[in-house]
């Protein structure tokens, strides 16, 4: 993990998580989307994760459509 992101989750922008890992990450949006959460920017746009990802991680197709604006 690089600098500016041990930073900003050590700053609590984002406190649910201590130390988090690139494939943490997609579970997390993951497990966000599947219960209705619609708070998952923060971390798609942290690590820069692609629709193809999540998609592999379990989410379904119409929650990533719906992530259209922020998805690479």
């Amino acid at each position: 993990m690089g600098k500016a992101k041990k930073r900003s989750l050590h700053l609590g922008i984002n406190d649910q998580f201590s130390s988090l890992t690139r494939e943490d990450a997609v579970k997390a949006v993951v497990k966000m989307l599947k219960r209705g959460e619609n708070d998952v920017v923060g971390l798609v746009t942290l690590f820069g994760l692609t629709a193809e990802e999540i998609l592999e991680g379990g989410a379904s197709y119409e929650s990533v459509i719906g992530l259209g604006g922020i998805l690479k």
